[in-house]
C-alpha cells in the first residue's frame, strides 16, 4: 500500500474580506484543523469552521472558514498557519512543508488590501501547451516582495483546466491518481460501457474518445442541419480525443494542475493502453507534461500567498458549452452528455466555484455531495447533476474598491428564438438587469468578463460571416456582439447616466492580449472604459495568423475608420494601445500573466503582461507638442 502525503493540494487562499478568510485544501486523511492568525505579530481571536467533502477513500476536500472577531483594517499584514490533526499525528503546515513559504518566512503571509492598488489576471492554462506556465513567472516576481507589495488578488477568468483537451500522459496520470485515492466509480448511461472502470480499460480510452462520446442518433436529421457535418455533434472540440468523462477524472485533473504532491506517485511512460500509432505524440506530450509538473511547487506556493478568484469558461466543462440553443437542446436531452456536463460542473464547484462566494451555496451542499460520492448510486448522482445544472448563482461580487463583479457568461444565456443555430447571447436580459443594479452608484468597477466585451473587430467579423452561413461552431463564434439582444443591452448599460466613472473590463479566452481605451461618442462627460485582455497563462493563438489579423484590424477598424459606423460600436470611440516591445503591434502573444496597477480613483496606471523572459506594456500613443 502506498503511503500518500497528508497534503494533496493547497492551501489556496480564496475569498478574503475584513471579516472572513477562506482556505481550500485537499488531504489524504480525515483531518481536524487548528489555526493561528497574527496581525503585525499580535495573535488574533478567530473562529474556525471546517466544511468538508469526502471525495474518495483517500481524498478529503476542505473549505476552511476563518472568522475574525475584530474586523481587519486595510493594510493589515497577516501570518497564518494550520495545524493538521489526524488520529495518529499532529503537524504544522509551515513546518512540514517549508517549500511553500517565501524566503524569510516562518509562516504564510497575506496582506489585506480592499483598495486594489494592483491585481494579477489571466486565463487559459493548458498543461501540454509548449512554453513556461505564467503562474511560475508570477511566483518568481512575488518571491522578491513583501506582503504589502504583492498584488491584492489573482483573478483567473476561465479555462483553469481543459476538460476537453487532455494530453495522453495527463490522462494516464489522472487514471493512476484515481486508483491511488480510491475515487468513486460511476455508472455510465451508454449501452457500450457500463461504468467508469470499463471506460478506463476500453481500447478507445486513449486518443480515441471521440468514438465514445455521445451522438444523439434519434435527432440525426436535425443535427445534420444544425452542425453541418461535425462528426460528434454534442462535443465539438477538435481535441476531444481524451475528453474527460467521469467526475473522478475531472477531480483528479484539478489535483494534478494545482499541486505537485501526486506527481511523484505516477508513472508517465506509455503503458499498453496507448495505441502504437500515438506513441510518438504521447512522448512529445510527455516532455511538456513533465515540465509542467516540475514547476507546480511554485504554483502551489503562489496560491498560498494571494487571494484567488475564479470563473469558468467553456473548456472548464467542454468546448462550445451552451454556444447555441440547438446545442443545449441536444446536449441536455442526451443522458450521457448531460452526465458529462454535470460531472465537470460538480468538479468546478468543488475546486473553484465554492471558494468564490461560499455563502451563495446552501449549507447542505457539502454533505449532499459527500453522500452522493460515497455511494455513486445512479439516482442520487442524477439528482446532484440536476441540482448543479439548475443552479444560477455562479456569478459573484467582492466588496473591494473598485468593486469586483464576476460575470457568469455560460449558464444564463440569451437564446435565439428564431434559429437554434444562431449563437446565444452571453447573458440574458434578467442577468444583465441584475448587472445594471450592481453598477448603480459605484464610482469605479472591475468587471470580470471571460470573453472580451470589446474584442478584435476583424475576428468578430469573420465569426459573424461563418455564423451567417450556419457554421458558428467552426470559428467558436462566441462574443458579446454576436447576439443583438445582449449586445444592445450591454452597450446601453455603458450609456446609463449612473454608469461608473471608471469602468475596467478584465477578460481572457482569446489566447492573445490587448488593451483598449473606450469613450462614448454621444456624451460630453463619457465614463472612462478600459477593455484589458490577457490570455493565455499557458496557451497561444497561432502567431502568423494573429499578426495578419493585427495589421488588418488596425487598417480596417482603427479608431478613425469609417467602417466603425457600420458596427454596433458606432456609438463609441475605441483606441487600441500599442505593445511596448513592438510599437506597430496592438496585440501581444506569449504565455503570460496580466498585471494591472490602479490609481485611488480606480483608473489603470500600468497595464502589463509578465512573461518568462520579458515584460510587455500596453502604452498610449504619445501626442506631439
Amino acid at each position: 500500500m502506498t503511503d500518500l502525503p497528508l497534503l494533496l493540494a493547497g492551501p489556496i487562499v480564496r475569498r478574503f474580506t475584513d471579516q472572513k478568510l477562506y482556505l481550500w485544501l485537499v488531504t489524504s486523511q480525515c483531518i481536524d484543523f487548528n489555526s493561528e492568525i497574527y496581525i503585525d505579530g499580535n495573535k488574533q481571536s478567530i473562529k474556525l469552521d471546517s466544511h468538508s467533502v469526502k471525495v474518495g477513500e483517500k481524498a478529503f476536500t476542505y473549505l476552511l472558514q476563518i472568522d475574525f472577531v475584530i474586523p481587519l483594517t486595510p493594510g493589515d499584514i497577516l501570518t497564518y498557519d494550520l495545524t493538521l490533526n489526524t488520529d495518529n499525528n499532529s503537524l504544522s503546515l509551515s513546518e512540514e512543508f517549508p517549500e511553500l513559504l517565501y524566503p524569510g518566512e516562518s509562516e504564510f503571509t497575506l496582506c489585506y488590501q480592499p483598495h486594489l492598488n494592483s491585481v494579477l489576471h489571466g486565463s487559459c492554462r493548458k498543461p501540454h501547451h509548449p512554453g513556461t506556465d505564467a503562474l511560475t513567472t508570477a511566483d518568481r516576481r512575488l518571491s522578491n516582495t513583501t506582503p504589502a507589495q504583492r498584488p491584492a488578488l489573482l483573478i483567473m477568468s476561465g479555462d483553469q483546466i481543459y476538460a476537453d483537451d487532455v494530453a495522453g500522459p495527463m490522462l494516464q496520470a489522472i487514471h493512476q491518481t484515481i486508483a491511488l485515492l480510491g475515487l468513486p466509480d460511476e455508472q455510465l448511461p451508454t449501452g457500450n460501457i457500463k461504468n467508469s472502470s470499463e471506460l478506463y480499460l476500453h481500447q478507445n480510452s486513449y486518443y480515441a474518445r471521440e468514438q465514445l462520446l455521445p451522438d444523439d442518433k434519434p435527432a440525426a436529421d436535425a443535427l445534420k442541419k444544425l452542425f453541418r457535418g461535425v462528426r460528434k455533434p454534442i462535443f465539438t472540440s477538435d481535441s476531444a480525443h481524451n475528453h474527460l468523462i467521469t467526475f473522478a477524472e475531472v477531480f483528479a485533473m484539478y489535483l494534478l494542475v494545482w499541486s505537485p504532491a501526486l506527481w511523484r506517485y505516477v508513472e508517465l511512460d506509455p503503458d499498453s493502453r496507448i495505441p502504437v500509432a500515438k506513441r510518438e505524440l504521447y512522448l512529445k506530450e510527455q516532455q511538456e507534461i513533465e515540465q509542467f509538473a516540475n514547476n507546480l511547487d511554485q504554483i502551489q506556493r503562489l496560491l498560498a500567498h494571494i487571494p484567488s478568484y475564479m470563473m469558468f469558461d467553456d473548456h472548464d466543462v467542454t468546448d462550445d458549452w451552451n454556444l447555441t440553443r440547438g446545442w443545449e437542446e441536444t446536449a441536455y436531452s442526451n443522458p450521457f452528455a448531460r452526465q458529462m456536463l454535470g460531472n465537470a460542473l460538480i468538479g468546478y464547484w468543488l475546486c473553484q466555484g465554492w471558494g468564490n462566494n461560499p455563502q451563495a451555496f446552501a449549507e447542505e451542499w457539502p454533505q449532499n455531495v459527500s453522500e452522493t460520492l460515497s455511494t455513486m448510486q445512479a439516482d442520487q448522482h442524477q439528482n446532484l447533476i440536476s441540482q448543479i445544472l439548475d443552479f444560477d448563482q455562479w456569478h459573484y461580487t467582492v466588496p473591494t474598491s473598485p468593486k469586483l463583479i464576476a460575470l457568469d457568461t455560460r449558464t444564463r444565456r440569451w437564446r435565439s428564438e428564431s434559429d437554434p443555430n444562431k449563437p446565444s447571447g452571453l447573458m440574458d436580459w434578467e442577468a444583465l438587469s441584475e448587472l445594471q443594479n450592481e453598477l448603480i452608484d459605484e464610482q469605479s468597477v472591475l468587471l470580470i468578463s471571460p470573453a472580451p466585451i470589446f474584442g478584435v473587430k476583424l475576428i468578430e467579423s469573420i465569426q459573424r460571416i461563418f455564423t451567417y452561413f450556419g457554421k458558428p461552431l467552426i470559428v467558436d463564434a462566441e462574443n458579446w456582439m454576436a447576439h443583438p439582444g445582449s449586445a444592445n443591452v450591454i452597450l446601453n448599460i455603458f450609456q446609463h447616466p449612473k454608469t461608473p466613472e471608471n469602468f475596467i473590463i478584465l477578460s481572457g479566452d482569446v489566447h492573445y492580449s490587448f488593451a483598449y481605451d473606450i469613450q462614448l461618442r454621444s456624451r460630453t462627460s463619457s465614463p472612462d472604459i478600459w477593455q484589458i485582455t490577457c490570455s493565455g497563462i499557458k496557451n497561444e493563438f497561432p502567431a502568423k495568423l494573429i499578426r495578419w489579423f493585427d495589421r488588418l484590424n488596425s487598417l480596417l477598424y482603427g479608431s478613425k475608420s469609417p467602417l466603425n459606423w457600420f458596427t454596433k460600436r458606432r456609438r463609441m470611440r475605441i483606441r487600441a494601445r500599442r505593445v511596448s516591445t513592438h510599437p506597430d503591434h496592438r496585440i501581444s502573444l506569449g504565455n503570460g500573466i496580466g498585471y494591472l496597477e490602479l490609481s485611488l480613483s480606480g483608473r489603470p496606471e500600468k497595464i502589463e503582461v509578465w512573461m518568462d523572459r520579458k515584460e510587455v506594456k500596453f502604452i498610449t500613443k504619445q501626442r506631439s507638442t
